[in-house]
């Protein structure tokens, strides 16, 4: 995997809504929080800080990705995708934790796949990769970017799953740092037909470009942590942010389960994304 792929230049990071790629329709599907309460489980949202408050439990991961099936078959809104930016590689390794030892507040996230052109039905097979910054705003392939200086591999904090018969992909991970012109948000491409390697894929067809984002007031706490604090960078706002329009689920906001009482013990990250796979 190559780790010195050109980049846009730092400007050019603004990421402007304008500059979304063809726009391929696609379904991001919400409402994971109704049906968690439904299993009588204590759920965060995303959206609201009274649900975290009522978060008392620690959920196992198959209940949060049975809530997240659940939701999928009952709310679903359209919405396009959106610039994959400038910090895509090649090649993402298939793995289920893409951490490779950076420290961080743990997200275990559960993606389910679904496909528009068949009703919404589970998509099984396909591969979800992700990548994003560690907690100091650097990617790796491009450290130094965010002006911090640390060993790159190219592929820490970067890699992708397969979706199985109920269209689910876990990757474990931590919550990202932020860095210039950019809330804090983790890159997504869902591929179809991949051919997998030993540890990686070939082939195969992009057919969803997205980007994910948390929670406004838990990533405050978050960023206020060691090692994120030691991020030297102005962050941008959610509000703020050039690609994220303030749509909830639509748009990419993940719903967030606390994993303990504290913040550093981590969230789960759920979040139901649909495409059509004609």
């Amino acid at each position: 995997m190559a780790n010195n792929s050109p980049a846009e230049p730092q400007d050019q990071e603004m990421h402007h809504a304008s500059d979304t790629v063809h726009r391929r329709r696609v379904i991001a599907v919400g409402g994971a929080v109704a049906a968690v309460a439904g299993l009588g489980l204590a759920a965060t949202a995303s959206a609201t800080p009274e649900s975290r408050a009522a978060a008392a439990a620690r959920p196992t991961r198959s209940a949060s990705a049975t809530a997240t099936a659940t939701a999928s078959s009952s709310v679903c809104s359209l919405t396009a995708e959106v610039t994959e930016g400038p910090y895509a590689l090649e090649g993402a390794l298939v793995r289920t934790d893409i951490t490779e030892g950076k420290s961080g507040v743990p997200v275990e996230y559960t993606f389910t796949v679904v496909d528009e052109a068949n009703s919404c039905a589970p998509l099984e097979g396909a591969l979800v990769e992700i990548w994003h910054a560690d907690t100091l705003g650097e990617y790796s392939g491009f450290v130094g970017r965010n002006g911090h200086s640390e060993d790159d591999d190219g592929t820490f904090l970067r890699g992708g799953q397969i979706t199985d018969s109920n269209g689910q992909a876990s990757i474990t991970s931590i919550w990202p740092g932020h860095y210039i012109s950019r809330a804090v948000h983790v890159h997504l491409r869902v591929h179809t037909d991949v051919t997998l390697t030993d540890d990686s894929y070939t082939g195969g067809e992009i057919i969803h470009t997205g980007q994910l984002f948390f929670d406004a007031t838990i990533n405050t706490q978050v960023q206020q942590l060691s090692p994120y604090s030691s991020n030297t960078t102005k962050e941008t706002s959610l509000d703020d942010d050039t690609v994220y329009d303030g749509g909830g689920a639509s748009s990419g906001l993940l719903t967030l389960t606390a994993l303990g009482s504290s913040v550093s013990d981590g969230y789960a990250a759920t979040l139901t994304i649909g495409v059509s796979a004609d």
